[in-house]
């Protein structure tokens, strides 16, 4: 005869200091989980805002407008025949020197950039018509004034920024440059438009590597291959790989494309064939899971209506996981633009002060060119440097913007 079991009593005592007890760990953890957000989100919160702090005024540059009477110039330049060799045989940086030592003083040197010549080249060549007029053109100022102008620079250089605004002649606005031009060794010359570039080429070319042949991949290996030693030692690699230091790609790039392939030093194709074989993996696993996850009663009806199991996999399976290789293909790629190791390995620090024509082309990537300049010592460069960054986040949001548009765009509920 089995015993009788006693209720339990839920009012005693022990059982409401045990409910007590639950109720109060459950208010802990809950606690905890918030703090770790909060946490996470005030790191978040105060990274963007140093970023927006000091990127924003690397937007802008200040500068100084020029009055400057070409007929009483120097300049021996025909209207009627400007070219490229007349205008770098015409000394402009001493005209400029001339003309700005009589405008601003002695300190003339001081307060414009070492390049604002080339500002003046540029008018003439826009409209060669001003050499037979007095023109106001505005040129960059100097780093000291430009830092200065934005109430960062030194008193002397406060001070004289202060007497040209008295004077109307020196203002502060947004730098179209920076976006259109490229490195350099002035702050207030230089750009990101090659760096950017150099970064789109070389993530077009690891995507149409990386993607085709790591889908084909992740296809092949949960459709096709059958289960045996070989296949074992495949997946144990590839999840090996997607753990391997970006480094050891580098090195990889660096021995077998340019030691052995002698494909040319600096160049997106190469910097893109080195990120494709670290993001291949990501890709690999991510497609893998995403096909298993497809039901198999879909390639059941499918087979039921009489489909193939070539148009099973890419009439049917395939569209399915899609969404789900996108997603591993967001974090690869996020990976890759984000990557400096691998890149320097195989020469992409070069200076490069043209943008890349193509592929083969030597050319750099944002977060290259953010590593350079870091390194510089010119207090300009500090600024630029944040302005950079800005780029390349709102580089990888776009980026991830369209992958996961696409992804919801193929997504199918069932």
């Amino acid at each position: 005869m089995s015993a009788t079991r006693t209720p339990t009593d839920w009012k005693s005592d022990i059982m409401q200091k045990r409910i007590a007890g639950r109720y109060a760990a459950e208010r802990r953890f809950k606690f905890a989980g918030l703090f770790a957000v909060v946490l996470s989100a005030s790191f978040l919160a105060f990274l963007l805002f140093t970023m927006m702090g000091n990127g924003l005024r690397g937007f802008t540059r200040t500068e100084i407008a020029l009055k400057i009477d070409f007929p009483a110039s120097p300049l021996l330049l025909d209207p009627a025949a400007i070219t490229d060799e007349s205008l770098n045989q015409a000394n402009l940086p001493m005209v400029t020197d001339t003309v700005a030592k009589k405008l601003l003083g002695a300190d003339a040197d001081a307060l414009l950039s070492p390049t604002a010549w080339i500002s003046i080249r540029d008018a003439i060549k826009a409209d060669p018509k001003i050499l037979s007029r007095t023109e106001t053109i505005s040129v960059p100022a100097s780093t000291g004034l430009d830092l200065a102008a934005k109430s960062n620079g030194s008193p002397e250089m406060e001070a004289a920024a202060a007497r040209l605004k008295q004077q109307g002649v020196l203002s502060t606005g947004f730098n179209f440059s920076f976006l259109t031009a490229s490195d350099g060794t002035d702050p207030t010359q230089v750009g990101i438009w090659g760096a950017f570039k150099g970064s789109l080429l070389t993530m077009i070319v690891t995507l149409l590597l990386s993607f085709p042949i790591g889908v084909a991949t992740a296809l092949y290996l949960e459709e096709y291959a059958r289960k045996s030693w070989w296949t074992d030692i495949i997946e144990v690699s590839i999840n090996n790989l997607a753990a391997v230091p970006s480094i050891i790609f580098g090195l990889l790039g660096l021995s077998i494309f340019l030691n052995l392939a002698h494909l040319p030093r600096s160049a997106a194709l190469v910097g893109g064939m080195t990120l494709a074989l670290m993001t291949m993996p990501v890709i690999v696993i991510a497609g893998r899971n995403a096909i298993k996850s497809v039901p198999p009663s879909i390639r059941d009806a499918a087979l039921g209506i009489g489909a193939s199991p070539v148009q099973v996999v890419f009439q049917h399976v395939l569209p399915l996981a899609l969404p789900g290789i996108l997603t591993g293909t967001i974090i690869g790629m996020a990976r890759a633009l984000g990557e400096t190791a691998p890149l320097l390995m195989i020469g992409m620090r070069a200076f490069i002060a043209t943008p890349p024509g193509g592929i083969t082309d030597p050319a750099t990537v944002l977060p290259v060119q953010i590593f350079l300049w870091s390194d510089e010592v010119s207090k300009g460069f500090v600024e630029k440097t944040s302005a950079a960054i800005i780029v390349l986040l709102a580089f990888l949001l776009a980026m991830n913007g369209l992958a996961i548009y696409l992804r919801n765009k193929f997504e199918t509920r069932w």
